[in-house]
């Protein structure tokens, strides 16, 4: 089993933060991770008319690219996909790339993935699995959260939303705030600690 099993949406700022710092615990602390999947889209929007919808739209057809990287290419193949789409979405603000034709071809291309698996994006052979990931990352958290969740000692160690920043930590901080968050996730009575003040998201 995994040490940690991170679940994500690739539309979701907040969820690259936190990935981003923990790709930095991880080049200090090497551990497992499981990329697993969240989709905001079959959370919240499926019949929600407002404009983050299509946002949220490419993040599903972009979670069913990595679903099928995942189960082609195995699970060390995602966290180079989610880095590429995330870096072009989040850091170049180019998410409107992956509507154009080959858009997701090219950044498979860059990995040397397979281009076929971008055929995957418009289809729904993979929506159970992340409708299941979804799911069972709610039920962990107790419900009513966002992305991204984390899980410690999957599947039975505790879980919880976030930690939600506004730039990822690097070196030796990244580790402090990764046992800091350990301390408190794995506390069985520690529940909540919240504010509602938020800086912008850094992405450089």
């Amino acid at each position: 089993m995994p040490d940690v099993e991170y679940f994500w949406d690739p539309a979701c700022p907040w969820s690259w933060l936190t990935s981003r710092w923990m790709v930095n615990v991880i080049a200090e602390q090497p551990m497992d991770v499981d990329w697993r999947f969240i989709s905001l889209y079959m959370i919240n929007d499926e019949d929600d008319p407002s404009k983050r919808k299509r946002g949220h739209e490419r993040g599903l057809e972009l979670l069913r690219v990595a679903a099928a990287i995942k189960a082609e290419l195995g699970p060390d193949a995602v966290l180079p996909f989610y880095t590429a789409v995330g870096t072009r979405i989040h850091v170049e603000k180019d998410g409107q790339a992956f509507d154009e034709p080959g858009g997701v071809e090219a950044v498979l291309a860059d990995l040397g993935y397979p281009a076929h698996l971008a055929t995957a994006a418009r289809g729904t052979e993979h929506d159970g699995l992340i409708r299941a990931d979804g799911e069972e990352a709610l039920e962990r958290c107790g419900g009513n959260i966002g992305t991204p969740v984390i899980s410690f000692l999957p599947p039975d160690g505790p879980s919880f939303f976030g930690p939600v920043i506004s730039r990822a930590p690097t070196g030796q901080e990244a580790v402090d705030l990764w046992h800091a968050v350990c301390t408190l996730g794995t506390n069985e009575h520690f529940s909540e600690l919240k504010r509602s003040t938020r800086g912008r998201p850094q992405f450089d």
